[in-house]
C-alpha cells in the first residue's frame, strides 16, 4: 500500500455559477458605476432564471456578454438582483464576511468612544439589506434580503470573531423582509438573549434599549446627532415637548442639556415606560412626563389647552415609505407642522423630522415650511440634519440617505 492510497480523495471543482444577463438598453452603466441593485425589469428572465433560490448567488452580465460581478438572487423581489463583490469568484464564507465588519468596525472605533452604534447600515457598508446595531457586547442583526438568510450561519461567525459580542440576536420585524419573501421569526443566534432593557449612554443621558420586545433593533442611534443639536437651543429650564419620542430620543438629551422640564408622547405606551426609565436612571425623571396617544389628537388638545413650549421636537414614521405614497406622506407632514406650531413660544424652536426616502430634503423642507405658515407663524431655517455618521450614504443609492431633520426658530 502506498501513500496515496491513504491521501483524501480531491473535493469535488465547484460547480460554475449561473449566469445572468441584463436587458438591452437597461442601465448597466448605473452598476458599473457603483449602483448596487437590478430590478426585475432590467433583466432577462428565462425559465432557468425564474428557477434560481431565493438568496443564490449568479454571474452579472450587461447586455452585450461583458462580466459585472457577482450578485445574488431573488426572482419574487421587485430587487431581483443585489451586487455583492465585483469579483465574480468571489468566495461568500466567513472570510468575506469578516473582511467587511472590520472595516465597518473600524470606522466606528474611530467615530465613537463608547461600542454604541449601527455597526453596518446595509449597502452603504457593502452588505446589501444587512442592517447591524451594536449594543455592548450585544448586536442586532436584521437580515432584511434573502441572500442574507441563506448565509446567516458565516455572517454569525464572522460578527463574533470581529467584534467579541457574545450575544448576537436576529430580529426579523419590519415591511423590508416581507418584501424580499422572508418571514417575521427573530431568534437567539449567539449566548443568553437579556432579560431586560439594555442601557445606552448618548448625550449625556441614558436611553433604555429592549433588544427583544422593542421597535425595530431597540433603539434609534440616527438621530443622535440631531438631538445634540436639539440640546444646544435649550436654555436652562426651557419647557420642551417631543412628539413621536419613541424611548425619549429628544426630549432626553434636552433634558440631560438642562431643559426645566419634557413632555413626551408616543402612541406605545411600552416605550413611553421605557422612556420613563431612562429619565429615571439618568438623574431627572421629576422632570419628565409621558404622554400616550395619536400625535395628531395630542397635538391638537394641548392646541385646545394654549399649552406652549420653548423647543418642539416632532419626530413621526414614514409617513411616505413609498412613491405611491409620496403625497399623502407630504400632506401628513405639511399637517404634523400646522399643528406644532402654534404650540412653540414667541422665539422658540421647531424641529421636524423624515424618516421617508420617497420624500427628498426639498419636498419635505417645503412642506414643513407650508405647514408652519397654516399655523400662523412665520420661521428661520436654522439647521438641516441627517442621520450620523455610524449611518453611511451610498452616493448611488438615494435610499440610504433616508433621514431629514429640518430645525426652525419661530417668531
Amino acid at each position: 500500500m502506498t501513500d496515496d492510497d491513504h491521501a483524501p480523495a480531491p473535493m469535488p471543482a465547484p460547480l460554475p455559477r449561473p449566469r445572468v444577463k441584463m436587458k438591452p438598453k437597461s442601465n448597466a452603466r448605473a452598476l458599473r458605476h457603483g449602483f448596487p441593485w437590478v430590478y426585475a425589469n432590467e433583466l432577462v428572465t428565462d425559465r432557468r432564471t425564474r428557477k434560481l433560490a431565493p438568496g443564490s448567488l449568479a454571474v452579472l452580465e450587461d447586455e452585450a456578454g461583458r462580466t459585472l460581478g457577482l450578485v445574488a438572487m431573488n426572482p419574487d423581489s421587485k430587487i431581483i438582483a443585489r451586487m455583492l463583490d465585483r469579483d465574480p469568484a468571489a468566495q461568500i464564507d466567513v472570510a468575506w464576511f469578516a473582511d467587511r465588519l472590520s472595516r465597518a468596525q473600524a470606522l466606528r472605533a474611530q467615530l465613537y468612544d463608547a461600542p454604541a452604534y449601527r455597526l453596518v447600515h446595509a449597502e452603504a457598508d457593502g452588505l446589501p439589506g444587512v442592517v447591524i446595531d451594536r449594543f455592548g457586547d450585544t448586536c442586532v442583526v436584521q437580515p432584511n434580503a434573502a441572500w442574507a438568510e441563506v448565509h446567516l450561519q458565516a455572517l454569525t461567525e464572522a460578527l463574533a470573531e470581529v467584534t467579541g459580542c457574545t450575544v448576537i440576536l436576529k430580529n426579523a420585524s419590519g415591511r423590508t423582509r416581507a418584501l424580499d419573501g422572508l418571514d417575521d421569526v427573530s431568534a437567539v443566534l449567539t449566548g443568553t438573549a437579556p432579560d431586560a432593557p439594555v442601557p445606552v449612554i448618548m448625550n449625556g443621558a441614558t436611553y433604555m434599549a429592549d433588544l427583544t420586545g422593542g421597535q425595530k433593533t431597540g433603539l434609534f442611534y440616527d438621530q443622535r446627532d440631531n438631538q445634540a443639536f436639539a440640546a444646544r437651543l435649550v436654555a436652562p429650564g426651557a419647557r420642551v415637548l417631543d412628539v413621536f419620542s419613541h424611548v425619549g430620543g429628544f426630549g432626553l438629551a434636552m433634558l440631560a442639556a438642562g431643559a426645566g422640564h419634557a413632555t413626551c408622547v408616543d402612541g406605545s405606551a411600552a416605550a413611553l415606560e421605557l422612556a420613563q426609565a431612562g429619565a429615571e436612571a439618568s438623574g431627572f425623571g421629576d422632570r419628565f412626563t409621558a404622554r400616550q396617544g395619536d400625535a395628531f389628537e395630542v397635538l391638537t388638545a394641548l392646541g385646545e389647552e394654549g399649552a406652549q413650549f420653548d423647543v418642539v421636537i416632532c419626530d413621526p414614521p414614514a409617513f411616505a415609505p413609498s412613491k405611491q405614497a409620496l403625497e399623502a406622506g407630504l400632506r401628513a407632514y405639511e399637517r404634523i407642522a400646522k399643528l406644532a406650531a402654534p404650540l412653540v413660544a414667541p422665539g422658540g424652536y421647531l424641529g421636524l423630522c423624515s424618516c421617508s426616502h420617497a420624500a427628498d430634503l426639498t419636498r419635505f423642507r417645503n412642506a414643513s415650511a407650508r405647514g408652519i405658515g397654516k399655523g400662523g407663524r412665520r420661521a428661520q431655517l436654522l439647521h438641516t440634519g441627517s442621520a450620523g455618521a455610524d449611518h453611511p450614504q451610498m452616493p448611488q443609492l438615494a435610499e440610504s440617505g433616508y433621514l431629514k431633520s429640518v430645525f426652525f426658530r419661530l417668531d
